[in-house]
């Protein structure tokens, strides 16, 4: 195959390379019923389409093929057999490859398993990046461990998501994780917020040339609560009040994390109205503490006693405010 003839299956099926096998499976299933013949009968764009479908879906669903895939690139079959590279067309820029046995010895080779020491000793390390630039007509990058990038032999990152309760992500907490088989401990800090990603060393993928991992990034989740939640960066509550401490004012109780502070309403206060609870909020890195918002709702009582009702009446054959007033200048 020549490198012009090469396919990016991950492309085709729309996929990043990192992706799982299930997004893999995913992506295949959509794919083949968009392209399957029988729902596009006559179409033969849409029947070569289904094929390459297939065809990169039988490859990244087979781990073994995927990782050589992944490895060596359009010359994965060959370097699984052993074989070289062959058939017409194919361009190697006039390299000659007579002096090796076999294609897993010139990538031996190249990646310094059997390589020589360079001038002034020590043993050079190679990392191979397929589809990458070289002399030798798109086969491949390798390049000297001395000073080039060196993502290949860094390991691949992963992701993953993690749940918390609000608890756990005020206080902070210890959880135990299961990478496929590996469990591990993470520590996640006080002041965890949604969205947040938090990084674990050396959790990651191993590379398949060094064996050194890749990092492990969790995504932090949070769990809803009943009382408490985030907008923006701010904890924020909602407290119901009634009509008469609305209008004439007065101190109540007020839950934040750590436990029920008195707050202060103002007379007159509107529903709706947010009142600030300054060092009451969430856990900052530092150490301090940002604000609560308290959201005022005024909510009128659905059950009267006799007297409330008869006071209540009161107060509206006697009342000189009218909420309503400006409605009267209201027009289109």
């Amino acid at each position: 195959m020549a490198a012009t003839d090469f396919k990016d299956y991950y492309a085709i099926l729309g996929v990043n390379k990192t992706a799982s096998a299930d997004e893999i499976k995913k992506a295949y299933r959509k794919l083949a019923r968009q392209y399957h013949p029988d729902m596009n009968p006559g179409d033969k764009s849409a029947e070569a389409r289904f094929k390459e479908v297939s065809e990169a879906y039988e490859v990244l669903s087979d781990s073994d093929k995927r990782q050589k895939y992944d490895q060596f690139g359009q010359y994965w079959k060959q370097a699984g057999s052993g074989g070289w590279p062959s058939g017409a067309g194919t361009d190697f820029g006039g390299f000659d490859f007579s002096q090796y046995g076999s294609f897993d010895d010139f990538i031996n080779e190249l990646l310094g398993r059997f390589g020589g020491a360079p001038a002034g000793g020590g043993r050079r390390t190679y990392s191979y990046r397929p589809g990458g630039s070289s002399p030798f007509g798109g086969f491949g990058g390798f390049q000297d461990a001395s000073g080039f990038d060196d993502s290949m032999s860094a390991g691949t990152d992963l992701e993953s998501t993690l749940s918390l309760t609000l608890s756990e992500a005020f206080r902070g907490v210890q959880k135990r994780l299961n990478l496929g088989g590996e469990v591990i401990d993470v520590r996640i800090p006080p002041g965890a917020k949604p969205k947040s990603r938090i990084r674990v060393k050396g959790k990651g993928q191993a590379s398949p040339y060094t064996q050194q991992r890749g990092d492990l990034y969790l995504n932090v989740e949070i769990q809803s609560h009943p009382f408490f939640k985030f907008e923006r960066d701010n904890l924020v509550c909602e407290v119901p009040i009634a009509p008469d401490e609305a209008v004439l004012g007065g101190s109540i109780e007020v839950p934040t994390p750590d436990g029920n502070v008195t707050m202060n309403i103002p007379a007159g206060i509107r529903s709706g109205q947010t009142l600030r609870l300054r060092g009451k909020g969430w856990s900052k890195p530092k150490g301090d503490r940002g604000d609560q918002l308290v959201r005022i709702v005024i909510v009128a009582p659905q059950e009267l006693s006799a007297t409330e009702r008869e006071y209540y009446e009161k107060i509206r054959s006697s009342r000189t405010f009218d909420p309503r007033s400006n409605l009267k200048r209201v027009s289109l």
